[in-house]
């Protein structure tokens, strides 16, 4: 009885221990699972202003290789809707983990009916978010993408740093840029600059879960192989 007693006191340690790994491994599954869902973007002002009523709960579309803040209330032209999901970008783990970031990965969106992916990242120069083939993105910035714990608001280099860019004066299309220097985009050659100066928008970038049906549930498995079969191809 005795060493009855003994013997599950010492096992309790790794009874515990392997109920944590089971539950670490569950939550990791739930969180590789809910970020491999596509979902579309919308967007909110930073800061409450006359513009709030015209952006909060704009979504975010697709339009010349960009990504613009669509406004408009009487859209006659309809644009592909931002569906993204986060998808590790080739060779680009390490190099992210030893720049100090605590995680993070690349993003890519569908660009039309037939599911085609491209990768979404933010020009070197202009700083404006765009998306293509990995070939044509790959010397710009790529990420890391990820997003804030609590509220699942998108991040970009760990943060928040999104701004509406009203390129042609009285466009409901805003393009959608990333302060990366924070500087208001004031960089040589950039929209927040000297003369070129245009209306700019602080915006929080929040996901939008779409409604999943059964093909959507069928595909999404089919990517999800395909992706880990071919990483590097499967968004070319």
């Amino acid at each position: 009885m005795v060493f009855g007693i003994l013997t599950a006191v010492a096992a309790c340690p790794a009874i515990i221990g392997t109920t944590e790994a089971i539950r670490h491994g569950q939550k990791k599954n739930n969180r590789e699972e809910q970020r491999g869902r596509k979902y579309h973007l919308t967007v909110s002002l930073l800061k409450r202003s006359r513009y709030s009523q015209q952006f909060d709960g704009s979504r975010i579309v697709l339009k010349d290789n960009k990504l613009y803040v669509d406004t408009r209330k009487d859209a006659r032209e309809e644009y592909f809707p931002a569906t993204c999901n986060y998808l590790p970008f080739p060779g680009k783990k390490e190099i992210w983990r030893k720049a100090g970031f605590a995680g993070g990965e690349g993003f890519v969106t569908m660009i039309n009916e037939q599911r085609f992916l491209n990768w979404v990242y933010v020009d070197r120069k202009t700083h404006e978010i765009k998306y293509g083939v990995r070939k044509e993105v790959e010397e710009h910035i790529v990420g890391p993408w990820d997003c804030t714990k609590i509220e699942r608001r998108l991040t970009f280099n760990g943060w928040e740093g999104f701004i509406a860019v009203q390129e042609e004066d009285g466009d409901d299309m805003w393009a959608l840029y990333f302060d990366v220097e924070d500087d208001g985009l004031s960089g040589d050659g950039q929209i927040g600059s000297g003369s070129t100066r245009k209306r700019m928008l602080e915006v929080e970038v929040w996901r939008k879960e779409m409604r999943r049906d059964y093909d959507d549930a069928m595909n999404e498995r089919r990517e999800r192989m395909e992706a880990r079969e071919e990483i590097g191809e499967t968004v070319d």
